[in-house]
């Protein structure tokens, strides 16, 4: 296994086992993608996934299988993934150093060397 790509904390990889636990996915690896679209260009994505890939890089962190794709893996470099919870609820932050500008809503981004594909909001 490689170094790691994202750093997951320690509150998004128990989130994310107790996810797989619910769904009795605890043998699944967790990938984490990005794909263009958004307002800004490029989108993140991540899910669980029983398939290892050919380019996919590999590696573990707090008990959790991660995979990242090549084409993805410099587009997340450094990138953190956390698990915020307050009165309203949760849900996981991404924090990519990366990212040079993002939309209004935080769910699209670009880097100085991935423009991805802009779609309008």
């Amino acid at each position: 296994m490689l170094d790691p790509v994202i750093h997951l904390t320690e509150a998004a990889a128990l989130q994310i086992k107790d996810m797989m636990k619910e769904n009795d996915e605890l043998d699944a690896f967790l990938r984490v993608s990005v794909k263009g679209g958004g307002c800004t260009g490029l989108t993140y994505g991540m899910g669980l996934d029983h398939e290892v890939q050919e380019d996919d890089i590999q590696f573990e962190q707090f008990g959790i299988k991660v995979l990242v794709d090549k084409i993805s893996a410099p587009i997340l470099k450094g990138t953190k993934i956390d698990y915020k919870q307050s009165l309203l609820g949760g849900g996981f932050t991404i924090d990519n150093p990366n990212a040079i500008a993002s939309c209004g809503c935080g769910a699209s981004f670009r880097t100085a060397t991935a423009q991805g594909t802009p779609e309008k909001c």
